[in-house]
This record gives C-alpha cells, sequence and structure tokens, in this order.
C-alpha cells in the first residue's frame, strides 16, 4: 500500500470517527438523570424537616366529594343563557372545528337531560373508592381498587398503575376498571388487580402546583411516590397520551419499580427515531409489518393530518394560561373545545360528519362526565400547563427520550390514533419491546372507547412478561 493510500485510509478513518462521535452526541444513548424525589411544588414554603413533613402528611385520606345544588344551578343558569354562536360556513361538518349548531343541541342535552340526572351521574362517579393524599406538597387525588385475599386464591395479582391524559380525566378508564379488578366475572380469567388510578397533578381533583418546573419527568416522580406510599414497589403500567409519556418516563428513572409498561401511544421522538421514520418512508415495506403499513405510511399523509389537528398543542406549550382563562367558567366553550377531541381523535372521518361522529363510538353520559369533571374543578388551566412545561429549556436538558429503559414493553396501536412509531424507531428507546399489536378500530382513547380489546391486548403483554422474565404473582 503506497504513502498516499495510507494517508487517504487513514484521513477517511478520522473522519468517520468524528462523524461517528458527532452523531453519537447528537442521538447516542444517556444514562439515567437523577431527580430530586423531594422537589417541593406545594404552595407555601417548603418544609425545613421533609422526613418529621413525611410522618406527618402520608395520611390516604377516603373522599366523596360532593357538589352542592348551588354549584349545579349556577351551571345551569349559565347553560340557559342565549347561544350566540356563528352559524357554521355552508356545507362545513367538522372541518373547522365544532360544529356550532350540534353544539347548540348538545348543550340542550348536557341542560335539559344530564343536568337534571346529576345526582344519578355522581353516584356513578363515585362508584369506586376515590383518595386522596399529599405528595411533595400537592393533594394528590386517586382511585384505588385493592383486591380481597379470598378473590386472590387461584388468580395472578399484580398491582397496575393506569395514567390518563389531555383532555381526559380517570373517567376514561372505569369499564377497564371493572376488568382488572372484577375478574371472577369471568371465571376463565386468571389475573386480577389491584388498581391505582390518579388524577395526574393539575387534573381533575389533583392539585396544580403554583410553581413554575412541574414537567412530565417531575410528574413521573410524583406519580412514583403516590405508588410507594401505597405500599407498591413494584408495579405494572398502562397509559396513552400524557399517560404514555410519563408511563414511559416513571419506566425510565425508575425501572425496578415497573414491572412491565404497557401503551397505547408509544412514541419515541428522539433525533434518531425522527430520521428512521423518514428512511423509512423511502421503503415501508421493509420496515412495516404486512397488512399494516397504512398504519405508518404514506408519511405525507400523517404529517399533513398532525399539522392539521396540532394547533391546539402549539397554543397549550407556548400560551396555556390564554386559552385557559378564555374557557374557564365558560361551560360552552370549555365542551366545544374537548368533546372537538373525542370527535376527530377517535377517527379523522368524523370532521366530515355534522355531529362529528361523537355518539358513534361514546355514550353522551360519558362524554359529559369528563366534561364536568374539569369544569367543577376548574381544572382546564392547570392541566393544559404540562404542554408547557414540557417544552422548558430544563425539560428539554433531561433528554429523556435517548435514555434506554430495559423495562418490558408492549405497544398497541389503534389505526384512529393520532400518531404511530414503527418498532424500529421505538426500540432504541425499549429495549425490550416484546408485545407490539395492531388495530384497526380505535383510536386515541382506547380505554373509553375500546376497553375490552385494551384490556385483552394488556393481559396478552402481562403473560408474555412472565413467560420471558419469569415473574411471579405479588
Amino acid at each position: 500500500m503506497s504513502t498516499i493510500t495510507r494517508l487517504l485510509v487513514l484521513l477517511l478513518a478520522i473522519g468517520g470517527a468524528l462523524v461517528y462521535k458527532q452523531l453519537n452526541q447528537l442521538w447516542g444513548d444517556l444514562p439515567v438523570p437523577t431527580l430530586d424525589e423531594q422537589q417541593w411544588w406545594g404552595d407555601e414554603a417548603s418544609p425545613s424537616d421533609y422526613a418529621t413533613y413525611l410522618a406527618n402528611t402520608s395520611e390516604v385520606i377516603n373522599n366523596r366529594i360532593l357538589y352542592p345544588e348551588t354549584t349545579i344551578e349556577d351551571l345551569r343558569k349559565q347553560l340557559n343563557r342565549t347561544l350566540r354562536l356563528t352559524p357554521p360556513l355552508e356545507g362545513v361538518a367538522f372541518e373547522y372545528g365544532f360544529n356550532s349548531d350540534y353544539l347548540k343541541e348538545l348543550v340542550a342535552y348536557w341542560r335539559d337531560d344530564y343536568l337534571p340526572r346529576w345526582r344519578e351521574r355522581e353516584v356513578f362517579l363515585w362508584q369506586f373508592n376515590h383518595f386522596t393524599t399529599e405528595i411533595q406538597g400537592l393533594r394528590m387525588h386517586f382511585l384505588h381498587l385493592k383486591v380481597y385475599d379470598e378473590n386472590k386464591v387461584g388468580k395472578q395479582h399484580y398491582p397496575v398503575l393506569l395514567l390518563h391524559g389531555w383532555p381526559g380525566s380517570v373517567r376514561e378508564f372505569y369499564d377497564l376498571i371493572h376488568l382488572l379488578h372484577q375478574s371472577n366475572l369471568d371465571p376463565s380469567n386468571k389475573y386480577i388487580f389491584n388498581v391505582v388510578v390518579p388524577s395526574l397533578p393539575g387534573y381533575g381533583w389533583s392539585q396544580g402546583t403554583s410553581r413554575p418546573g412541574l414537567g412530565p419527568a417531575q410528574a413521573a416522580v410524583i406519580l412514583r411516590n403516590l405508588m410507594l406510599r401505597l405500599g407498591y414497589k413494584k408495579f405494572f403500567i398502562q397509559g396513552g397520551d400524557w399517560g404514555s409519556i410519563l408511563g414511559s418516563h416513571l419506566a425510565t428513572l425508575y425501572p425496578d419499580n415497573v414491572l412491565g409498561y404497557h401503551s397505547n401511544l408509544c412514541n419515541n421522538l428522539s433525533p434518531k427515531s425522527q430520521v428512521k421514520g423518514l428512511l423509512a418512508g423511502i421503503l415501508p415495506s421493509l420496515f412495516a409489518p404486512s397488512g399494516f403499513e397504512d398504519f405508518f405510511f404514506p408519511r405525507s399523509k400523517e404529517l399533513k393530518y398532525l399539522i392539521e389537528e396540532s394547533g391546539y398543542f402549539h397554543l397549550q406549550a407556548t400560551k396555556p394560561d390564554t386559552i385557559g382563562s378564555a374557557l374557564s367558567d365558560n361551560p360552552v366553550g370549555l365542551a366545544a373545545y374537548i368533546l372537538e377531541k373525542f370527535s376527530t381523535w377517535t377517527n379523522a372521518t368524523y370532521r366530515s360528519l355534522p355531529d362529528g361522529g361523537l355518539t358513534k363510538r361514546y355514550t353522551l353520559d360519558a362524554l359529559f362526565d369528563n366534561v364536568m369533571i374539569y369544569y367543577l374543578t376548574n381544572s382546564i388551566t392547570t392541566s393544559q400547563r404540562l404542554y408547557a412545561e414540557a417544552y422548558t429549556n430544563d425539560q428539554r436538558e433531561l433528554k429523556l427520550e435517548r435514555v434506554p429503559t430495559s423495562v418490558p414493553t408492549g405497544c398497541a396501536r389503534f389505526k384512529g390514533d393520532i400518531m404511530q412509531f414503527l418498532d424500529w424507531q421505538l426500540q432504541d428507546k425499549f429495549k425490550n419491546l416484546i408485545h407490539s399489536t395492531y388495530y384497526r378500530r380505535g383510536g386515541h382513547f382506547a380505554a373509553l372507547e375500546v376497553p375490552k380489546v385494551l384490556y385483552k391486548d394488556f393481559i396478552d403483554f402481562v403473560k408474555k412478561v412472565e413467560r420471558k422474565f419469569n415473574i411471579k404473582t405479588l
């Protein structure tokens, strides 16, 4: 080999090494960061003696929050006001947002049918045990269903943490809770779970913080502390939307506590994943499972859909208090803003229907139960702040999307959801992706829309975790 050839080889090797180093800095795996597990989010000053604080605030309180008739009557009066809504354009259904003609019909239903039955709906909402406890200065609300010893006989039993997102609430999980907790309804079912369903910080009956900085990573710390407070050192996680992200963070930060992570919106937004997604679009058949290519491709269609449907995201990630002020104490606007998502995110084709297809997959009572939780708790602003906190410099510097987790992971994809990720993209983040499924019927709110399908998928995932990792009932 000539001197010139050796020099060229050396230069290529050095250049390759430099390129690899730069790429690795951009998208290589990172170590697990350490977060402050005692970070204070309460309104008052942080305690000087945290151990004493824990001893004095560890009580878990059984709650049944009742709203006085004056609150319901005030809502009824607001819904009775003359609606000065702009008529929809000719031939337009939900393409421009919530159809104002149909909104009038829903307001009439809310006022004249739903509200007169509010005490009945209240009983329905409180059919499960509701609790509150203080975690890191915040009052956290959660449902907690424990399995009695006699019901564990002959069953595999584990704790599971169910995590909702926006604009959802604990209400999304009611049918799924019954399936997870009451396996005696099906004698052939060998699984039963202790179920914990928290309202995320700032959502529903969980207190929002008055301090900046409570992003998804910090919320995951709070949720882990809640599970430890309840005595669960190891547990499964299931979640979608924000619940997917918080569940992923919890599995990443505290893998020793998580038996398995199951999501109906698995995602990986790392730079490497984004490049892989673009490359896969060149030859889709090499990366998507046969028969399900249309879940992912063409990418141009997915991008168009995301641009059309992500305006709310940009607004809430930049000016959550502005839109929050517009929706607070404005029940009609609040209902339109929330319910429009239950239309489009369930099935994009529902935009062409004058009623948004809302009753094709949900009951109006279920939808208004969820709206009432936001209205009665006045939590629309605090819930939306999670978007802004997710994109602060401090949150970005954690780079959790580049921190892999070895926790067993299962991903259920529903065709109507707002985005999809290939296994090829997910495997960089989730090193033990052992379960990957596809469903043509169902969208973003799978727990509310298709609870039996989601339940079966979760059980199939748990069985795989048991086989592959030899875990035993707790």
